[in-house]
């Protein structure tokens, strides 16, 4: 499999390194535009959204990395990287890609001191729970965004095509099913990718 890229500036991208190649995924960390070649998926981690977008400017990874996020290739992005993907961010609003038709509200859930561990309820397992650390709040979603997960009613792991989106930090926690849902989503495209074994056609035919 290509590796998966995960934006590599400023964040978490260390734990999410370390998820990924715990599945047996090959990782590579992007920080110039010549990182983005040849990848399998993308991984926007945790961290401060207005200084990652900061840094995507300064290294003239902006325009190229929204040219690979429309590509199709399957997308991870975790709290701030989900803040990167919204339609509309407020308090305060900043830029960002807005391929996520959602509109959220940076550290929603309030400051670190409110953050935690939460017990999550939808369409993962049963138990399932969940870091937040000065999450963002999805306020509002398009009719076309999926709602996989809540935290007490409200959504915090959405989909929409190959992207899936959280709230919170699955990379923070060993064996994470968000984590494993990537993972399923990424070499789902590798396969669908590979190229034939010779005489396979012929078989089908036969």
């Amino acid at each position: 499999m290509k590796p998966v890229g995960i934006l590599a500036l400023q964040g978490d991208f260390a734990e999410h390194g370390a998820a990924m190649r715990a599945h047996g995924i090959p990782v590579r960390e992007l920080r110039v535009p010549a990182d983005l070649e040849g990848l399998s998926g993308l991984i926007l981690p945790g961290g401060e959204s207005s200084t990652m977008l900061k840094l995507l400017r300064i290294q003239g990874l902006q325009v190229p990395m929204q040219a690979l996020l429309e590509s199709g290739l399957p997308v991870l992005a975790t709290c701030a990287g989900l803040i990167l993907l919204a339609r509309e961010v407020i308090e305060p609003s900043q830029e960002s890609f807005g391929l996520l038709d959602i509109k959220v509200c940076r550290n929603g859930y309030g400051r670190q001191i409110c953050s935690g561990t939460f017990e999550l309820s939808g369409e993962l397992p049963a138990g399932t729970r969940a870091v937040f650390i000065r999450a963002p709040r999805v306020l509002e979603h398009g009719p076309e965004v999926e709602i996989l997960a809540r935290r007490d009613g409200d959504p915090v792991l959405l989909r929409r095509g190959p992207i899936l989106a959280a709230c919170f930090h699955p990379e923070l926690e060993e064996n994470h099913p968000v984590t494993a849902m990537f993972v399923a989503m990424l070499r789902a495209r590798a396969e669908s990718e590979s190229p034939q074994e010779p005489g396979a056609h012929q078989a089908e035919m036969a």
